[in-house]
């Protein structure tokens, strides 16, 4: 089941955006169902950050990220991408940023961390066969290249530095401060406006070819109370990946952040999630609803 909800509505242009396409929802389901009733080659980009494995516990049936095995939750995202390949244009990309993790050496819960207290859980899924306690996961990679066995074009791994990222209680490793979001195509060739986000260069004011290092500090959003997109993350990608009046998809859309950068870049957007509670977190941050 999922429920539409059109943001086209009298009351949203009296409010913080002034004009928006009637093309532009956000569906409330589940991911998979939802894309598996949109036509082929519709979207010209898909920019989405999935829960992440073991981090949160959402509370809603059929979550990314709760699956009690590594392998479901890869096949998981695997099952959604297909779907995402499909629906998206022939010169179409995906966008995807997902962060890593540690075992839990079997422990089902995790303590506040005493500098992170929003790290605990009731809940941890069992350390993977062949790893061990304190192994890093590695599960962008294995994500990546799950995609890239599928028939996805891996074009980019895009590190996030985190400059302000959440301290860590750890003395044997170092804090994570970057996640990954990797750039995928549907085929060889693809749209990229490289010019749209090209970066200063060294000197006399010249411009060059974007690096693979992005530097976004993390931003709360009130009301949010999961991880959110900071726009800045995702601006380049949308720019990048789209002309004006282009349908961008987010199957993982939380608080709208693709949403909101949508709408101040003149492109259209679905969001799919799967929570009615954050859909109106996002309703409310576009301007609707109040």
């Amino acid at each position: 089941m999922s429920t539409t909800v059109p943001l086209g509505a009298p009351e949203l242009h009296q409010q913080q955006f002034t004009t928006i396409p009637a093309e532009c929802e956000i569906r409330v389901g589940d991911s998979l169902t939802v894309l598996r009733d949109l036509p082929d080659d519709t979207y010209r980009c898909c920019a989405t950050s999935p829960p992440y494995w073991g981090l949160r516990d959402y509370d809603a049936e059929n979550q990314i990220g709760a699956e009690e095995r590594l392998e479901d939750y890869i096949g998981n995202l695997r099952a959604i991408f297909e779907e995402v390949r499909r629906v998206l244009r022939p010169d179409g990309t995906l966008w995807l940023n997902l962060g890593d993790g540690y075992t839990s050496g079997n422990r089902t819960w995790r303590a506040p961390d005493k500098k992170n207290p929003a790290r605990a859980m009731r809940y941890r899924p069992r350390t993977p066969q062949g790893l061990k306690p304190k192994d890093l996961i590695g599960i962008p990679w294995r994500v990546a290249l799950a995609l890239q066995y599928d028939g996805w074009y891996l074009r980019s791994d895009i590190i996030w530095y985190k400059p302000n990222c959440q301290p860590e209680s750890v003395k044997d490793r170092p804090t994570r401060a970057h996640e990954y979001l990797f750039l995928f195509s549907k085929s060889q060739n693809y749209h990229y406006d490289y010019e749209a986000i090209q970066e200063p260069g060294l000197s006399n004011g010249e411009r060059r070819n974007r690096r693979t290092v992005w530097t976004v500090k993390t931003e709360a959003f009130p009301g949010a109370h999961f991880s959110t997109f900071p726009p800045q993350l995702i601006r380049p990608s949308i720019l990048a990946a789209t002309e004006p009046g282009d349908m961008v998809l987010d199957p993982f859309f939380g608080s709208g952040t693709v949403g909101k950068v949508c709408l101040e870049l003149n492109r259209k957007f679905l969001g799919i999630e799967l929570k009615p509670e954050y859909a109106a977190i996002a309703m409310r941050r576009l301007g609707w609803g109040g």
